[in-house]
């Protein structure tokens, strides 16, 4: 694998590939450094609990309550 950063001074990119890559499919991503930097450092907007009401069915609930009992049970076994 081959990565690298760079910061043209004109329009145009020039790229070299190893001989070992010469017909092989490529992949080659071409993307601003700061505009990625931008995407992961903004937040999220505050979820509130009613954001979620109505998610899960009542049987998905119950179901889902009881294998959380089960799961708590099994913290409180002796091994």
């Amino acid at each position: 694998m081959v990565k690298t950063s760079i910061t043209p001074q004109q329009t145009d990119i020039h790229l070299s590939v190893p001989p070992s890559y010469v017909g092989r499919k490529l992949e080659v991503l071409l993307y601003p450094i700061d505009e990625l930097t931008d995407e992961l450092t903004h937040e999220l907007p505050k979820k509130k609990p009613s954001d979620f009401a109505g998610t899960l069915s009542k049987e998905e609930g119950e179901k889902f309550h009881e294998y959380l009992k089960q799961a708590r049970n099994e913290w409180d076994r002796n091994l």
